[in-house]
């Protein structure tokens, strides 16, 4: 570590290390908004919690289920009362060229351990204008063993194979990953999935492959929906994130098996809201979070890998099991042998257009 990146690490580490008082001498309260569910747990054990024991700084946690209707809506009416989102990347990039998001400066960030700039020691394209990476998450999709008590799901295909495997399946009310899962069904190869969706003809397309199960679906919003609608037997199958269904497999004792065939890999960014009025205290945490001693935590607690390389080491164990955590992370090797990673630059560029399309064809 150079001399500069020391004296800059012992600086916000004295930060972070004092309480922050807001102008009444009253101890800062910062309102976080995260995913909820599982996720939400596992966020407050490896981040909210050990950031107020060190900083005296509440965290009043916040659900939502994605998109940018809030935080604009908060905008609009110069009421903004969130301070961080734990938000997609594809919409953390729409709304910082929305200016709906503080710029936050690399310099505030904590240094890496070995001296790796930050601009190689975060993975490529999770540290950007607005946001700081924290992990790495997949959307697969997953059934319920006991549905099926001789031949397995094992591709994309059979997803979509309502003859070979009967039942209805979840999917979230969003185009997102939906159009990428069913080009991906439909035979397109991984390397041209977003090549087809840049044409009328490919949108089209993947719409006609969803039309073949689309009165066999049922639809879920929030995160934590999915694994549930498999425990309550409405569906056979359902796309979900992850580590929503490795936590109910392994502290639930659910019999649950993840697809990886065709995951969608994302990765997930702290951003910060324009016009917050805890705007100090809101760089704390996000440095706090996404430091190399603490951005790997969060596998202690669901099977997602941090967006950071030097936090790789922390990932270990899972907490309250004793499982090796690496076999389990999407980016596992094995797992993402047929899988792709989500374009979040094509996403923020043409969300807009195909959150309405979807919206007719759901109308339909």
């Amino acid at each position: 570590m150079t001399g500069a990146a020391r004296r800059r690490a012992l600086v916000l580490a004295l930060a972070l290390a004092a309480p922050a008082l807001a102008p009444s001498g009253v101890v800062a309260q910062l309102t976080i908004v995260t995913w909820g569910g599982s996720y939400g747990e596992a966020s407050a054990k490896a981040w909210f919690e050990p950031f107020t024991a060190e900083t005296g700084i509440e965290i009043n946690v916040e659900d939502y289920s994605g998109g940018l209707a809030q935080i604009r809506a908060q905008a609009d009416i110069g009421n903004v009362y969130w301070d961080v989102v734990d938000i997609d990347l594809a919409d953390a990039a729409r709304a910082c060229d929305d200016g709906l998001l503080e710029p936050i400066d690399p310099a505030v960030l904590v240094p890496s351990d070995d001296g790796t700039p930050l601009e190689e020691d975060f993975t490529p394209y999770s540290l950007t204008e607005c946001g700081v990476g924290t992990n790495f998450y997949s959307t697969i999709y997953a059934y319920d063993r006991s549905r099926f008590p001789g031949e397995k799901p094992a591709t994309m295909s059979d997803f979509f194979d309502l003859e070979k495997f009967p039942g209805r399946r979840g999917m979230k009310r969003t185009p997102q990953e939906n159009l990428e899962r069913a080009l991906i069904a439909d035979g397109v190869p991984l390397d041209q999935v977003y090549a087809t969706l840049d044409t009328r003809e490919g949108v089209r397309r993947a719409l006609r492959k969803l039309d073949t199960i689309k009165d066999q679906i049922v639809w879920w919003e929030a995160s934590a929906q999915a694994p549930q609608l498999l425990a309550d037997g409405e569906v056979v199958m359902t796309s979900a994130y992850n580590g929503r269904i490795f936590n109910a497999q392994v502290l639930e004792n659910q019999p649950f098996e993840i697809v990886w065939d065709g995951q969608i890999l994302g990765v997930g960014q702290f951003v910060i809201v324009a016009g917050t009025r805890n705007l100090d205290a809101a760089l704390r945490f996000v440095a706090f979070a996404s430091s190399p001693r603490h951005i790997g935590s969060i596998a202690k607690y669901i099977s997602y890998g941090p967006a950071r390389r030097s936090a790789m080491r922390l990932v270990d164990k899972h907490l309250e099991t004793g499982i090796d955590m690496l076999p389990h992370l999407p980016t596992n090797p094995e797992n993402f042998a047929r899988g792709i990673q989500s374009d979040w630059k094509w996403w923020s560029d043409n969300g807009d257009e195909m959150n309405e399309i979807f919206a007719a064809w759901l109308a339909r």
